[in-house]
């Protein structure tokens, strides 16, 4: 999830284990450690798919973070010795934010490398988007209830209220991804499309509008489902993967990363005689997020080259589109895509 609201998270969690004994030092320090793993993007790892993949590495390793704990609970008891009697739940909190923020963002689709240094793909289970005002907001109000109202028991009751309704809508999300991925599925088995991966994520910023990615051998469909739409047929437009761009460099390290990192969710494309890899998980077609120059085109085959990041036209446009297609199937036609119609 984003940076703030990782921070609401840890404090309203150190709210929540320490605010009646430690105040408002609970909520700064569950905020900083709620922040902590996310201060790895200031680390310049090399080139653009090592800081893209490593990224929710090592610091948000469960490993590490259960490391880190007690250091960081001997610190802070450090700085407030007259509250270190507390020490179970100094560590307790900040145990906490740390876990919290890790399985948070494994509710996203970026992926998040829960296990590491073992070398097994990154969690992604995509329930989430990566902002979501209705998760974050309940977390704001019980926070600055917490602070506003800290020498009131209504401060601290309204963060617990709080923290509830954003796990609960956490549950709601996962109930909406079965519930869509049983859609999806029914749509594959009518189209009898042979596929190999299918990924269902939230569009942007809710849960009741998701998008479902197919791939099969040769491409990838892309369609939108609303928990509100009348039938559950969906209508998908057809993609070409073009994977046959990066014959004779597969062993390329970038491309390989890239391979690994997005589960296999990834196109490539020939832009000017530069081949580029996109992670088709995030962003709308053709609009995606992450995309990265790894070859150019040679004879007979692609030339390996530096990686480097590919900057596109993000789609800021589309935002309304996705507002209107949550209540609305027939905007479906009114997006502006490209590729062969599936529906």
């Amino acid at each position: 999830m984003d940076t703030l609201t990782q921070t609401l998270l840890g404090a309203s969690v150190g709210t929540v284990v320490l605010h009646r004994k430690a105040g408002w030092r609970a909520v700064f320090w569950g905020g900083f450690c709620g922040l902590f793993p996310d201060l790895d993007i200031f680390i310049p790892f090399g080139d653009a798919v090592r800081n893209f993949t490593y990224h929710r590495g090592f610091s948000h390793s469960l490993f590490v973070l259960t490391a880190l704990t007690p250091l960081f609970a001997v610190l802070i008891m450090r700085v407030h010795p007259s509250f270190a009697s507390y020490r179970l739940r100094w560590h307790l909190l900040v145990f906490l934010a740390f876990i919290t923020h890790i399985l948070l963002d494994g509710l996203t689709v970026y992926g998040t490398q829960i296990l590491w240094p073992l070398h097994t793909p990154p969690v992604m289970w995509s329930t989430l988007f990566i902002i979501d005002p209705l998760y974050s907001l309940p977390l704001a109000v019980g926070v600055f209830a917490a602070l506003l109202l800290r020498r009131r028991g209504t401060g601290f009751k309204t963060n617990a209220v709080c923290l509830g309704l954003s796990m609960l809508y956490i549950c709601w999300s996962i109930g909406a991804k079965i519930h869509v991925n049983g859609v999806a599925q029914e749509n594959i088995n009518y189209r009898s499309i042979s596929h190999r991966n299918v990924l269902t994520v939230p569009a942007p910023f809710n849960t009741l509008l998701w998008r479902i990615v197919i791939v099969d051998d040769d491409s990838y469909y892309e369609g939108f489902y609303s928990l509100l739409d009348p039938s559950r047929k969906i209508s998908m437009s057809r993609h070409p993967l073009k994977r046959d761009l990066l014959s004779g460099i597969e062993n390329h390290w970038p491309i390989r990363r890239l391979q690994w990192f997005t589960h296999g969710f990834y196109a490539v494309k020939n832009v000017g005689g530069d081949i580029v890899m996109a992670d088709l998980r995030m962003g709308l077609e053709p609009n995606y997020v992450f995309q990265f120059k790894v070859a150019e085109m040679a004879n007979p085959h692609a030339l390996p080259l530096p990686n480097q990041r590919y900057e596109t036209d993000r789609g800021w446009e589309k935002l309304p589109w996705v507002w209107h297609r949550i209540w609305n199937p027939d905007f479906d036609t009114g997006q502006a895509t490209s590729g062969s119609s599936a529906g």
